[in-house]
């Protein structure tokens, strides 16, 4: 089940306080700025710095390219 539309709106990186693209198929948020993805389990966002996983350059090209071909937008506008 897909996040909440409301609750994507309003839902920002813990660290730097932007924004954030929802994949929705890899129940996670990315921060490309920070190279960090945060999981969504159960339905809820882990917000968590701690528990956010660091991407190497290889998997931040991927995320970037499955954001740009399906039309991915950031959770809010900064």
């Amino acid at each position: 089940m897909p996040l909440d539309r409301m609750l994507l709106e309003i839902l920002a990186c813990p660290e730097d306080k932007g924004p954030l693209f929802y994949l929705e198929d890899e129940s996670s948020l990315y921060n490309p700025r920070l190279r960090r993805v945060y999981r969504v389990e159960d339905d809820i966002p882990i917000m968590l710095i701690d528990e956010a996983d660091e991407v190497d350059e290889n998997e931040h090209k991927r995320i970037i390219e499955k954001v740009e071909s399906d039309g991915i937008s950031f959770t809010f506008e900064a």
